[in-house]
């Protein structure tokens, strides 16, 4: 089936480069890399950032659904990324195998690999290098793994869920924020203790990064769009910006003097870019692909980096316009997203394997009364998985812990029930062949219509509560 053939959907992984604007500043250079962390096909993209190509993946299991055979050894859900300070270990998190995995940044093979405890997120060397930190979000503590032996070597008590953790550049102070609890954990390094638990106002965020300078710390709350700053020498916060609908990642960029943050906003298909003064201002928002996840700057600002998460690739934007200038095709489901500078010899491939995976077709669900932004609304992600496909279904502000029910091309694919806050999120494997002949003179309109039911009822476009 050719996904690539639905009449009326936009690619979004095929746009390529978009412009030639370029800052003042160098561009990124062929020793450098751009690492995604692909959940979906649990690979790790390598991209070349001075050619905008991707160079390979670096394997690290099957695609989904192969993960679900009780004799799978694979990683599951690669998830997070973190880095070495001299940027020759890149730190791979799979949720799925609860591992840590080691990788030599300039060969792109496995050094080591550690199991840790339930459903890790994000992991992290301390600013010495001597030691790594992974949150373990399923439980309460940060694992600490030396990254020699890759042998566990303590744990650090934290509160429920910790999501991500990273270090202050002297050393002395890490801070930790929440996947459950509404609070950020400051640690003494040293001691390996809690010094100070701040309250947020969200007990969901993913991921943290500091000012350049280090002088703040943002936070994201992807449950309730905010992100959060907290003063790194008061240990106070200091204000909270309303964002949007499914707030991810945040990255920092120097652009003509001042400090901006550029922060994904998933729900909006949006880059938000804020000054970072004393009052964050909005300058600029930037239109992506689909559902931008992770970001990271280049050393240099010159270039800012946004994975898409259903979009299966990376936006590069040039932050002297604030525009998209090149799209690079990727992994499934790319979640973290890294930028390293000078890690291997320049257009290296070495140890990559051909990309795994085709282009996503994506699908926004609109209410069924339309233009309300505080109706419900949803999307889903068609992707081939080899012989069968997938439909990646997610809605939002429907009835909460209610059943609902997906049609395509007038058959029900599957059912969903909503959660306390009427959001859910399930995917439909099977043949999608309504999609594969959308595209052909002979097709009816019936062959591509999405439709979200109440209940069990049968299909009616008129009573939809979402279709596309």
């Amino acid at each position: 089936m050719k996904l690539t053939k639905i009449a009326g959907l936009r690619l979004l992984a095929a746009a390529g480069i978009l412009g030639a604007a370029q800052g003042a500043l160098a561009l990124p250079s062929a020793a450098d890399r751009v690492y995604t962390a692909d959940q979906n096909t649990n690979t790790v993209s390598v991209f070349d950032p001075s050619t905008n190509k991707l160079l390979g993946q670096i394997r690290l299991g099957n695609a989904r659904p192969d993960v679900l055979s009780p004799l799978y050894r694979g990683e599951i859900n690669v998830h997070g990324l973190g880095f070495s300070p001299d940027h020759k270990t890149l730190l791979v998190i799979s949720n799925g195998s609860n591992s840590a995995t080691f990788i030599d940044t300039a060969t792109n093979k496995v050094k080591g690999k550690t199991y840790v405890g339930r459903s890790p997120h994000e992991g992290f060397f301390t600013a010495d290098g001597k030691e790594a930190w992974v949150v373990v979000r399923g439980e309460d503590y940060i694992s600490v793994i030396d990254p020699a032996t890759f042998k566990e070597t303590g744990r650090i008590k934290t509160a429920v869920g910790p999501g991500m953790v990273q270090f202050t550049p002297d050393g002395k102070l890490a801070f930790a924020v929440s996947s459950f609890t509404p609070q950020v954990d400051v640690i003494d390094v040293k001691t390996r203790k809690v010094i100070k638990s701040i309250p947020v106002v969200s007990p969901f965020s993913p991921f943290l990064q500091f000012t350049p300078e280090f002088h703040e710390m943002w936070m994201t709350h992807k449950d309730v769009g905010k992100v959060t700053r907290i003063d790194t020498r008061t240990l106070e916060v200091t204000g909270v910006i309303d964002t949007g609908f499914i707030t991810n990642h945040l990255a920092f960029a120097r652009v003509g003097g001042q400090v901006l943050a550029y922060v994904t906003v998933g729900g909006e298909n949006l880059v938000k870019v804020y000054t970072t003064g004393k009052e964050a201002k909005l300058v600029a928002s930037i239109p992506t692909g689909a559902l931008p996840h992770g970001i990271w700057t280049a050393d240099d600002s010159s270039r800012v980096y946004v994975g898409l998460e259903n979009g299966d690739g990376v936006q590069v934007i040039d932050p002297a316009t604030n525009k998209v200038v090149a799209t690079m095709g990727g992994g499934q489901a790319p979640q973290a997203l890294v930028y390293l500078s000078k890690v291997a010899a320049p257009g290296s491939a070495a140890n990559l394997v051909p990309r795994v995976n085709q282009d996503s077709v994506n699908v926004p669900l609109k209410p069924r009364a339309g233009g309300d932004a505080n109706a419900a609304r949803g999307f889903v992600v068609a992707r081939q998985l080899g012989v069968v496909d997938a439909l990646e279904v997610s809605v939002f502000k429907l009835k909460p812990d209610t059943q609902y029910a997906v049609y395509l091309g007038g058959q029900q694919a599957g059912a969903l029930r909503t959660d306390a806050k009427g959001m859910a999120n399930g995917t439909m494997i099977g043949p999608a062949r309504s999609f594969a002949q959308a595209g052909s003179a002979q097709a009816q309109p019936e062959a591509q219509r999405l439709l979200v039911m109440e209940g069990t009822a049968a299909p009616d476009a008129g009573a939809a509560v979402l279709s596309n």
